[in-house]
């Protein structure tokens, strides 16, 4: 008890105990005190009485005089124990107020995209997690986001070249699949695999380290959570993001020329012609901007989820599963929003084509 008096409930006080604020017995006060508040709080172990009840009584007491006669304890320490007694009762109130999950999961992903952006503007970016994590979104999603590219663009292309061969615009077929890719096909399809393979173990390992205890373990350290393990995940999510997007649309764009050809006697150079004269640099930017705000915003969710994780075991795997859900909802989303803002009017790009 820290500035407190001990005394066993339920029992004639034998006398009360002061500690000062590390714990250490610092007066004995013999039966004379007279108790005028108790208030019921678990004893801990070094605060262990001979009583066999589980309970003890901080007691505001009346300290004995020299002559034998009852002092009252000082006026600020009796105003604090007054509104101790009342604390029991506020807290309970405040207990049960309890938000919605989502409402209290919104708002820390708010939080933390706040933290992250003043972490980043202010220069604490901790280099050696965040090239760790680079090569986690980077090089090792590659391979799927490619494969997953090369068959979007041959599905499309099968779709384009069927419908524009009966209005013979097949030399169109290559700036319209441009088109697609670059402004919404590759960064959404990006996005999505980032979702499902980088998202799903950011929520996962920080949803575990976060019902371990691990997350005390590091601010014990006097380490941040947010600069040794957020901060990062999100700049790598921000870094290989627009990077993957280009390689997605160069992969989509060479499984189309290959199948048009191959498959349909459209020749190569006739798509690659069409598309090099309906792209532009302006929609080369706005891909490049929509693949930097999809990855901010998979990382961001999912670690605000793996933040908030409870539960253990269960806990981890509903925040897993409802990291990506919420990531791939919140993608389709701000995709609308962004291309509602970036592609306002009527488009002249396939005037080019003509």
């Amino acid at each position: 008890l820290v500035g407190g008096v001990q005394a066993p409930l339920g029992r004639k006080c034998a006398g009360a105990r002061v500690f000062d604020k590390k714990s250490r017995l610092i007066d004995h006060h013999p039966c004379k005190a007279k108790v005028q508040l108790c208030i019921q709080l678990p004893i801990r172990p070094h605060q262990q009485q001979t009583s066999d009840r589980s309970t003890a009584a901080i007691c505001h007491v009346a300290m004995p005089s020299a002559a034998g006669g009852a002092q009252p304890a000082p006026k600020g320490e009796s105003m604090a124990m007054e509104d101790s007694a009342d604390a029991p009762s506020i807290l309970k109130a405040l207990a049960g107020l309890k938000p919605p999950r989502w409402l209290f999961r919104s708002v820390a992903c708010l939080i933390l995209g706040g933290q992250v952006i003043s972490r980043i503007c202010q220069g604490k970016i901790h280099w050696k997690n965040t090239l760790e994590q680079l090569k986690l979104v980077g090089p090792q999603s590659l391979g799927v986001a490619l494969l997953t590219a090369g068959f979007v663009g041959m599905v499309f292309t099968i779709q384009f070249v069927r419908e524009f061969a009966k209005l013979g615009l097949t030399r169109s077929v290559g700036g319209v699949m441009a088109l697609a890719l670059s402004r919404e096909l590759t960064p959404v399809v990006t996005a999505i695999i980032l979702a499902g393979r980088v998202g799903s173990a950011f929520a996962a390992e920080l949803g575990t380290m976060q019902v371990s205890e691990q997350m005390d373990s590091l601010r014990v350290l006097f380490t941040d959570p947010v600069d040794y393990l957020v901060t990062p995940r999100v700049i790598a999510s921000m870094v290989a993001g627009p990077i993957l997007n280009v390689l997605c649309f160069s992969m989509g764009i060479g499984a189309s020329v290959l199948l048009a050809d191959l498959v349909y006697n459209v020749p190569a150079n006739v798509i690659v012609d069409s598309a090099r004269r309906a792209l532009t640099g302006y929609d080369v930017f706005t891909s490049m901007v929509k693949s930097w705000v999809f990855g901010s915003v998979v990382a961001t969710i999912s670690c605000a989820w793996g933040f908030t994780t409870s539960g253990g075991a269960k806990g981890v795997g509903e925040s897993t599963t409802s990291a990506v859900v919420i990531s791939l909802v919140s993608i389709f989303i701000v995709d609308f929003v962004l291309s509602f803002a970036f592609y306002q009017g009527q488009g002249t790009a396939l005037k080019q084509l003509k």
